[in-house]
């Protein structure tokens, strides 16, 4: 959709962002009791505001309002020169899904891990996202990696 504004994060957004964030670890069952703790929240607002940090954070803006949000890391590899672009969080209001703000998240993730010099970009989705994998399949390449996790 042409009239949603994407851009980076400012320090005025935080008031609108932090619902979309936390409606984010929501839908991934960080709430409630599971939640992140207040401290990882308000670390990961600064780091996106710091320009010494590789992480940066973009929002759809629709009439003032911030409407989808996507935070990405950038990395070094084993398997590249170049830095690597992690695209961790994306996230639409679900009143706007299906109009194009994920994709144009997306979108500007890629451009902006083009002007960095990255030579990837990529992500992790649950299986049960079905809905958000049938844009992924339309922007990118599943490749085929399971991920194991252990928390220490």
């Amino acid at each position: 959709m042409s009239d949603f504004l994407i851009r980076p994060v400012t320090p005025e957004d935080y008031a609108q962002w932090l619902p979309l964030w936390l409606a984010y670890n929501a839908f991934y069952g960080r709430s409630g009791a599971t939640a992140l703790p207040d401290i990882v929240t308000q670390t990961t607002w600064g780091r996106f505001l710091d320009p010494a940090e590789p992480v940066f954070a973009h929002v759809a803006v629709k009439d003032g309002e911030i409407a989808g949000l996507a935070h990405c890391l950038f990395h070094r590899s084993t398997s590249a020169i170049e830095m690597s672009c992690y695209l961790q969080d994306l996230f639409t209001l679900e009143a706007y899904r299906g109009k194009g703000i994920a994709r144009r998240l997306i979108e500007a993730v890629y451009d902006a891990a083009k002007q960095a010099g990255t030579a990837r970009v990529y992500w992790h989705t649950h299986e049960t996202n079905r809905t958000a994998q049938k844009l992924y399949d339309k922007v990118a390449q599943r490749s085929g990696f399971i991920v194991y996790r252990k928390v220490l």
